[in-house]
């Protein structure tokens, strides 16, 4: 019991130390080089597989015409080329160029981030591909303008944010997917040798290359400038309600339709759903607020090394009562502090909070930084040995959504507290966006949910009720046919993906088209695109390579075997029994 006293001492300093401000230690450059190689990694500090990514070399352009030489470079001496942005928040192996590293470049837009230009007339803005989101919203705002739609992490780059879907949430107007807000952009693409080896495109609005190139996963070509599209400045007005789950499955069509920036999240060990509203309002509604998402604010280190402790202290002791224990206090501090919102741009004081729309609709603190300031960072800071999770997001078509949420609801009702690993990170978050015509996007009108879970230190080291999760994750992708999200999800969500999309062979025809010597692919932007599944090796489920077919995919030595699901019983899922005739 002494671990329970102690969380609940230490979650005491966690709500009052964060009234304190703190500013975090500036995040770690993705790409890091000694004398003989490079390495790129992404803002967790490991990839699925857990293994580094070197590269021959790297460039850092500041320039189109630069950064076209560098493809030019490519291109002449056969080489692969990936593009990594300052941030680097993919999940999947995308900005890997090559297991050989030899024979590879690795271009980063770290120093080609300085364009924006600002169209008033026409409400259009046009970036460098390594520009910030928050530099591109602010300097809109200044404008008097708001772009519509944004992720609802800041950390990105306008290039990156594009290539692999990143999206808000509404089912209103263009909808909550920042690649239907693109109206055109400048892609650099081989060439010949007459052409320089490298040349620029510009692709229009009404180019039918736009559908393929505005979700492209970097594989065809180097984006140089992103266009999109604007509109007059407004307000957003946000009230979160938490109440009972108990109509979800009813609810959340008409929340989405109801609401232009509306979402949901969902607790299910907690019987809990909390209603985001959230409208746009006139400017000259008052408020002053913005939306400083908890788990994206600056967290002291010791904090952020403390929670892990305690998460790793449960696994190790297969403690379901400390994991809901810290789910309890998590919800409720949300509760206490709108969940981040500000009315005043510092403190929570009551709904709604109304701010303009640059300040409400992405958020991410813990990125920013004075240089003297070394005790706090964002949560998941690698170098911290803060927190350490997976991230499964699948995108449903709106009508199978409804059965999803009854069938977790059954596997809930079997043992509730089974769900409070899910629910002490984020729950699950239900978010709209509209059918788009980018050849990887969504064809219809798609719901978005989002699950994080704790990550072992050791690939070998199986999790608590870990099966719970593969359950509903395989529910997801194979028996509801949800879409993974192309930066996230572990690598078995991709498995047969290409079936999932209409367009995909206009996709590949495409790619043909502008990279016919696979330069800009790799076997692991190949291993997502076409859902290949990986090497079935011992231990391979417990990282979601693989889907277990035998005990010894799971950790039968540590008491996980592979067995049938419990709702879904096509799932194959790695469950603790301590023999393996149990169920």
């Amino acid at each position: 019991m002494y671990y329970f006293r102690w969380l609940l001492g230490f979650l005491h300093l966690l709500v009052w130390g964060s009234i304190i401000l703190v500013h975090a230690i500036p995040a770690p450059d993705p790409v890091q080089c000694n004398r003989t190689i490079c390495t790129v990694s992404n803002s967790y500090g490991a990839w699925g597989d857990r293994k580094d990514c070197s590269v021959k070399s790297v460039v850092y352009p500041t320039t189109e015409e630069e950064l076209r030489s560098a493809v030019a470079h490519a291109n002449k001496n056969k080489l692969k080329v990936k593009v990594v942005s300052k941030f680097s928040h993919t999940i999947p192996k995308l900005a890997c160029p090559s297991s050989l590293g030899h024979d590879s470049l690795l271009i980063s837009t770290a120093k080609y981030d300085s364009g924006i230009e600002i169209d008033s007339v026409n409400l259009a803005v046009t970036a460098d591909a390594g520009v910030a989101l928050r530099d591109v919203i602010d300097k809109v705002e200044e404008a008097g303008l708001s772009l519509v739609a944004a992720p609802y992490w800041e950390g990105v780059s306008v290039a990156g944010m594009i290539s692999t879907g990143a999206h808000g949430s509404s089912w209103w107007g263009k909808g909550g997917a920042v690649h239907d807000h693109v109206i055109g952009l400048s892609m650099i693409v081989p060439g010949n040798e007459s052409e320089g080896y490298a040349k620029v495109k510009q692709i229009g609005a009404q180019d039918q290359l736009l559908n393929a190139a505005k979700v492209s996963l970097g594989i065809l070509g180097v984006i140089s400038k992103v266009k999109l599209s604007l509109e007059r400045g407004f307000k957003r007005s946000i009230t979160y309600n938490f109440t009972s789950d108990s109509s979800i499955e009813n609810n959340f069509m008409e929340h989405g339709k109801k609401y232009e920036f509306g979402d949901i999240t969902w607790y299910p060990s907690k019987h809990t759903a909390v209603y985001r509203y959230d409208s746009r309002v006139p400017m000259d509604t008052p408020g002053d607020g913005i939306n400083d998402f908890l788990g994206f604010q600056s967290n002291e280190i010791l904090i952020s090394k403390s929670v892990r402790a305690s998460e790793k202290l449960f696994e190790s002791t297969k403690s379901v009562n400390g994991e809901c224990t810290l789910a309890d206090t998590t919800l409720w501090y949300k509760k206490q502090i709108g969940n981040g919102l500000k009315n005043n741009g510092q403190i929570f004081t009551g709904y709604p909070v109304v701010g303009r729309q640059g300040k409400m609709q992405t958020s991410g603190s813990c990125l920013y930084s004075p240089k003297t300031r070394i005790d706090a960072s964002c949560a998941w800071d690698p170098r911290i040995k803060g927190l350490f999770f997976y991230e499964s997001t699948a995108i449903f078509t709106a009508t199978k959504f409804v059965d999803f949420i009854k069938d977790v609801k059954k596997l809930r009702d079997l043992k509730p507290e089974n769900f409070c690993g899910i629910d002490h990170y984020n729950g699950f978050l239900i978010r709209y966006i509209k059918a788009s015509k980018a050849y990887l996007g969504q064809s219809e009108d798609s719901i978005v949910v989002d699950f994080n879970y704790y990550r072992a230190d050791e690939a070998s080291t199986p999790r608590l009720n870990q099966d719970v999760m593969e359950e509903v994750e395989q529910m997801a992708f194979f028996k509801y046919g949800a879409r993974p999200h192309w930066a996230k999800n572990r690598n078995l969500a991709f498995l047969k993906v290409q079936s999932k999309y209409l367009n995909f062979n206009m996709f590949i025809a495409v790619k043909k088209q502008l990279d016919p010597e696979n330069m800009l692919s790799s076997e692991w932007s190949d291993e997502i695109l076409f859902g290949k599944e990986g090497v079935r090796s011992d231990g391979c489920a417990l990282e979601g390579l693989c889907i277990c077919s035998e005990d010894r995919h799971c950790s039968p030595s540590k008491g996980y075997f592979c067995k049938p699901g419990l709702v879904y019983s096509e799932a194959r899922v790695c469950r603790y029994s301590p023999s393996s005739s149990n169920l």
